[in-house]
């Protein structure tokens, strides 16, 4: 879909905008004319006070942008409770469920109902969250919902800074994590800027790779076998393992658990894949101009499970399986669901719920697009992803 063919946004959102992209502008000035694409990205998503996921726009559910796994309903949580339970269990008391991007708190309020329902409350159940006003709707959404466990809740402004134990988990997030985009041209690396052109719009413009990116290319090239394509332009994320380190190099002992759409690294850069997988998300609709409406859209790129594999075992943790969505959900819980949901006496409900496990995991929906990937330290944890385990894809 063309920009052109968006919904036009109310006049505040288009001056919201506004404010971000003259933002953008003055740091492009600031930075000698030109930025790499990743810090568009970066201030895109998260500028403070203006970026997409730092302000107020609504992003989750039908009146949204999009609408992710725990938007659904109750079965994707309550299937992930169902696969990392054993680990908390193992580690004991003090053992801390630590969710990454908390969305609408969707996905924290049907975890920990799960989590009671199974007697294993998790010591402390933290939430890392950017947007203010998205932990605002958390904190009331739970007190809500769960006013008995709420006093379990925390949330964080940045990574755990000391050593715990218990369980990681990610939806979505890696695909947001601000990317470098590369291009080859006459057999070199290049990296994909940003610029103001002569009329003072946004434009991208190629300039030489720095040595970490050149590295990064080099590295997909070794490991697929073959050079990339003059002309060839793709995302790759050298501070992947960085970003790894960060959020889980002081689990002591655990579980990571990170769910994203992608592909293994062979399948990500196909030569079909030319421009590579950035997707813009706008009203429900997807699109390709990174440009159109700055803090109105959601900026997205496929996650190479390959990289996140490599980071995984880099920070020291154990590759505990990889596999489909859909075949991660059959594999923990998700006969048990379907049996809840047959003894629903509403119709109309109980259509609802076939729906959503439906969108779960229905090739043409998010059971193939999606892929999970989980890590061990110090647990034996691979049993969860005996159902369809496709490490050696990677």
């Amino acid at each position: 879909m063309t920009a052109s063919a968006l919904p036009e946004p109310e006049p505040a959102a288009r001056a919201h905008s506004a404010r971000l992209r003259e933002a953008i502008a003055a740091h492009i000035r600031h930075s000698g004319g030109a930025i790499p694409f990743s810090r568009y990205m970066e201030l895109a998503l998260y500028a403070p006070g203006l970026g997409y996921y730092s302000a107020g726009a609504r992003k989750f559910g039908r009146d949204g942008d999009f609408v992710t796994a725990p938007e659904l309903g109750p079965v994707f949580a309550r299937c992930v409770v169902d696969a990392v339970a054993p680990v908390l269990r193992e580690l004991g008391p003090g053992a801390v469920f630590f969710e990454i991007g908390g969305g609408s708190g969707a996905f924290a309020a049907a975890a920990m109902a799960r989590l009671v329902e199974l007697d294993c409350r998790p010591a402390a159940y933290w939430i890392l969250e950017p947007s203010a006003d998205l932990k605002q709707r958390q904190r009331e959404h739970l007190r809500s919902v769960l006013p008995l466990e709420f006093h379990l809740f925390g949330w964080l402004d940045g990574p755990p800074d000391a050593a715990w134990r218990g369980v990681l988990f990610a939806n979505e997030v890696l695909d947001a994590l601000p990317t470098p985009r590369f291009a080859i041209r006459d057999g070199e690396v290049y990296e994909e800027h940003v610029v103001l052109d002569a009329a003072g719009a946004l434009a991208r413009v190629d300039q030489p790779a720095d040595a970490m990116l050149r590295a990064a290319v080099r590295h997909i090239e070794r490991d697929t076998g073959a050079p990339l394509a003059d002309g060839y332009r793709s995302e790759v994320l050298p501070q992947l393992p960085y970003w790894i380190q960060a959020v889980g190099g002081l689990l002591e002992a655990g579980a990571m658990l990170f769910v994203d759409y992608g592909y293994p690294r062979a399948e990500y850069y196909l030569p079909q894949r030319s421009d590579g997988t950035l997707v813009c998300h706008y009203r429900h609709r997807a699109h390709d101009d990174p440009f159109f409406l700055p803090g109105l859209q959601d900026l997205t790129a496929f996650v190479d499970f390959t990289a996140l594999a490599e980071a995984g075992i880099h920070a020291g943790f154990d590759l505990a399986g990889y596999c489909p969505q859909a075949a991660f959900l059959i594999g923990n819980g998700l006969e048990q669901r379907l049996q809840e949901i047959a003894a629903i006496d509403d119709e109309a409900e109980r259509y609802r719920r076939h729906q959503e496990v439906k969108s779960l995991t229905l090739p043409g929906e998010m059971g193939e697009r999606f892929q999970a990937m989980g890590f061990q330290r110090g647990v034996e944890w691979r049993g969860a992803f005996a159902n369809g385990d496709r490490r050696r894809a990677l």
